[in-house]
């Protein structure tokens, strides 16, 4: 047997792989950080052999919430993903499990390359509504890249979405995924008139330096991205400082930023209402979305999410804060499981990458019943 994660997104370090029955695994923490609960790792040598992998650090991950009722996904063409018995037990997360074929990867939601991303890119760009910018460079080097969607015009709303500020909420990536080819479907009448009122600035992966290394959330530096709009710098969160220059050099009319959440099995919708500046208007905007989601996609619900901020008491170094303090607009957190959702289970998969494309697909009409009031 043996257990690898020197890959794309990998993260697991081997402390014991001698008997099938007591595989010891560690998650290793994010790079100068104390935050780690994201885990990806291929076994070889098991085929047709009962496994019983502990990992034994599992009680200092970020979020033990995380673990209640979770169950890790599997994958044998990291393709398909599926669910395998999974338990929290003694400060461990002990997944227990037969693989069919003589290599099987195990992760903490189904992973999302570097490569598939620059694949959508690449495909987008191949449409002519499509202009790809690049803001600057990570930590690490990377290009941060943001597809400019429409043709900008006096009168025009401009709409930002992005997704992987934190690395290891994977879902947001399928969900960009789905979220893009309904946009850029010419057949699609909904898309075809959001583009006719609106510019899109979407950028597929915030933070690629924290994807590539395995992190759960933060970037090569250490930062957790979603707490440095206030101040971010070059030399901690470029991907931060990039993003919110073109922001305040372009303007914004409505934000949405794409989240995973370890603990609730739900997905929800976070506002903006702590801010100084909240007003009857954005509330309306922000209940108009989520209602419209809700009524498109039964996965989408509005009665639990996180409780809501006292009025003052926002935390500007949030992106959603942050925005919609700063240019007065609708600005949005959307939160998904890596759980299983409770009210629709799909217990094969649990919440997935498909479920999360079709996730992002509906969106666009919530976007859609806003966009004129924006």
């Amino acid at each position: 047997m043996h257990i690898n994660s020197k890959f794309d997104g990998g993260n697991i370090t081997c402390v014991s792989c001698e008997s099938p029955d007591d595989i010891q695994l560690s998650i290793n923490v994010d790079n100068n950080s104390e935050f780690y609960q994201w885990f990806y790792f291929r076994l070889t040598g098991a085929e047709g052999i009962d496994c019983r992998m502990r990992l034994t650090n599992a009680a200092g991950a970020a979020y033990l919430r995380g673990w209640d009722d979770y169950q890790v996904v599997a994958s044998y063409d990291n393709e398909f993903w599926f669910r395998v018995p999974t338990r929290y037990e003694n400060g461990e997360l002990i997944i227990e499990h037969m693989p069919e074929f003589e290599s099987v990867y195990y992760a903490y939601f189904a992973p999302y390359s570097l490569e598939r991303c620059s694949q959508v890119i690449n495909w987008a760009m191949g449409d002519g509504k499509v202009r790809v910018k690049t803001l600057g460079q990570t930590i690490d080097g990377r290009d941060l890249d943001q597809l400019v969607i429409g043709k900008p015009e006096q009168g025009k709303k401009r709409i930002w979405i992005h997704a992987r500020q934190h690395p290891g909420e994977t879902m947001a990536s399928w969900w960009m995924e789905g979220f893009l080819q309904r946009l850029l479907d010419d057949d699609d009448a909904v898309s075809r008139t959001l583009l006719d009122k609106a510019v899109f600035y979407v950028v597929p992966n915030m933070n690629p330096d924290g994807s590539y290394r395995g992190h759960l959330r933060t970037n090569a530096s250490g930062a957790n991205l979603n707490r440095e709009w206030l101040e971010p710098s070059m030399e901690k969160s470029p991907e931060v400082y990039l993003l919110r220059e073109q922001m305040h050099k372009i303007g914004v009319d409505f934000c949405l930023d794409v989240h995973g959440d370890e603990g609730l099995p739900y997905n929800f919708i976070a506002g903006a209402e702590g801010i100084p500046s909240w007003t009857e208007q954005l509330a309306n905007l922000h209940q108009q979305f989520g209602e419209t989601l809700m009524s498109v996609n039964p996965d989408f619900q509005m009665e639990h999410g996180y409780p809501l901020d006292k009025p003052g008491e926002a935390d500007l170094s949030i992106c959603t804060n942050y925005i919609a303090e700063n240019f007065d607009c609708c600005s949005i957190t959307l939160e998904m499981p890596f759980k299983d959702t409770a009210d629709t289970p799909q217990p094969v998969q649990g919440w997935s990458p498909e479920r999360s494309m079709k996730l992002g697909s509906s969106v666009i009409d919530a976007i859609y019943s806003v966009v004129d009031d924006l």
